[in-house]
């Protein structure tokens, strides 16, 4: 039998974690970024996982604001996915309703067999060695049997960022699993390092829905009370669930969890630090990046901005369209302060950058002024905006790249770069890429008034309602 025809795969991509601010935000967290490839970490992931797994047994869980993020993103490098590949959150409640909110569709809708082996990975981390990460997951699909398993990374160093896995028995490739332990001090970690029983945790699964169901109804009934209805109900009542790891509510209770050991070059790219030393490895210069008797300094920039130092040691420097970070090297725990500073205070640079992303492509504010404000919007291949109007800006539209199709008000015109069309307020308007390239335009906006929310819809194949941008 094939593995790769008969294994199953779902990517967790609902986080919204903000440890990489300013580059990871609310509106476009890490697992969208392209970090060190012109690919970002969710489609590394998705690639990852078609080496041992046929792409039409990957399925993605993500909430509704990153859905369509998600599904652009996979249709760019597998444009065969599937909407029903891509499953919506009711509510965002941490790893074990994700998980049982897939494992559930995939039995209930998919009717797969309830013996067939399932791996759960997260979408937001870095992999090196593919061919060894292949192999383990395959040599894990095989002998996992009726076990909770896990990836294990065997640790290269006593990092405190990540949790650690104790190993009991090896018993047919694997450890029977002794404990769970949290993100240790120093002390701690290189006495788990000297010790040679332990792992990192990775937060990666595999185990089929028979055994999960059973481990479930063992550890956390709570979940299982709900994940035992039908489907329908369950969606229903997902929002009642708790908000719980997987590691707490099942792992670390279950006897029948099992490690697999890992060595592949893995990091969860967690801090500014460790993703300065990916770089590093991977050999990668910076690019536009000028140091003048500077050391240890890593420089990022989302644009490729010239960035100079001089005379300065030991930093971190991160730029991203609208906000700076510099910070020490070592103390990258230190950009939760300053996430936490900006939502006490309600900074919108907490939640959204000046690129938006949508399900029709993106925008990036150019200039944003009392009484105008420039976007550059890039419309995808085949997609469309709402036809919609607004009260308090008018707006005109100059074609850069592409072609466009537009409304505007009783008529329809097709534009070429170069050409453009003014949009009076009130007036009916919709732009669509009928070409086989993105459309890039300039739109620039005048009035009283700019917000997101000043949009009437009359008409959207994305059916967002008038009040979401």
């Amino acid at each position: 039998m094939n593995l790769a025809l008969s294994m199953y795969s779902v990517i967790l991509c609902g986080g919204s974690g903000t440890r990489l601010w300013p580059l990871s935000r609310k509106n476009f967290p890490k697992q969208f970024l392209k970090l060190y490839s012109e690919k970002s970490l969710l489609q590394e992931t998705f690639l990852r996982m078609r080496k041992t797994t046929d792409p039409k047994n990957i399925y993605l869980v993500t909430n509704y604001a990153g859905y369509f993020n998600v599904y652009n993103q996979i249709k760019e490098i597998y444009p065969k996915i599937k909407q029903e590949q891509i499953l919506i959150e009711p509510a965002s409640l941490n790893t074990a309703p994700a998980i049982a909110l897939a494992m559930k569709y995939l039995v209930s809708k998919e009717k797969i067999r309830r013996d067939v082996p399932v791996v759960i990975v997260p979408s937001d981390h870095s992999i090196a060695k593919i061919k060894n990460f292949t192999k383990v997951i395959n040599a894990a699909a095989k002998k996992v049997a009726n076990n909770i398993g896990t990836i294990g990374i065997i640790p290269t160093s006593p990092e405190t960022g990540y949790g650690y896995i104790k190993k009991g028995l090896e018993e047919n490739g694997y450890f029977k699993v002794l404990e769970f332990k949290e993100k240790p001090d120093k002390e701690t970690a290189e006495k788990y390092i000297s010790s040679g029983e332990y792992v990192w945790n990775s937060g990666m699964y595999i185990f089929n829905e028979k055994t999960f169901s059973q481990e479930l109804k063992k550890c956390a009934p709570e979940i299982f009370g709900a994940y035992s209805k039908k489907y329908e109900e369950f969606v229903k009542n997902f929002e009642k669930l708790p908000s719980i790891a997987i590691d707490v509510a099942v792992s670390e209770k279950s006897k029948k969890v099992i490690v697999f050991e890992g060595d592949f070059i893995w990091s969860d790219i967690g801090s500014f630090d460790a993703l300065s030393t990916l770089i590093k490895e991977k050999g990668m210069n910076q690019k536009q990046h000028i140091l003048i008797d500077s050391d240890d300094v890593f420089v990022h920039s989302s644009n490729g901005r010239l960035i100079a130092t001089a005379g300065v040691s030991n930093l971190n420097i991160i730029e991203n369209n609208d906000c700076i970070l510099i910070s020490q090297k070592g103390k990258s725990e230190d950009v939760k302060k300053v996430v936490k500073y900006l939502q006490e205070k309600n900074y919108k640079e907490i939640d959204h950058n000046v690129i938006g992303y949508r399900p029709w492509g993106k925008y990036e504010v150019l200039i944003d002024d009392n009484n105008h404000k420039v976007k550059k919007i890039t419309v995808y291949p085949g997609a469309s905006l709402s036809l919609q109007s607004h009260k308090h800006r008018s707006e005109h539209w100059i074609v850069v790249r592409g072609k466009a199709a537009v409304i505007n008000g009783d008529r329809e015109i097709k534009l070429k770069e170069n050409e453009s069309t003014y949009i009076p307020a009130t007036h009916k308007h919709r732009l669509s890429n009928p070409g086989k390239k993105d459309l890039e335009i300039i739109e620039v906006q005048t009035g009283d008034y700019f917000g997101e929310d000043d949009i009437i819809r009359y008409d959207d194949i994305y059916e967002r309602n008038q009040k979401r941008a």
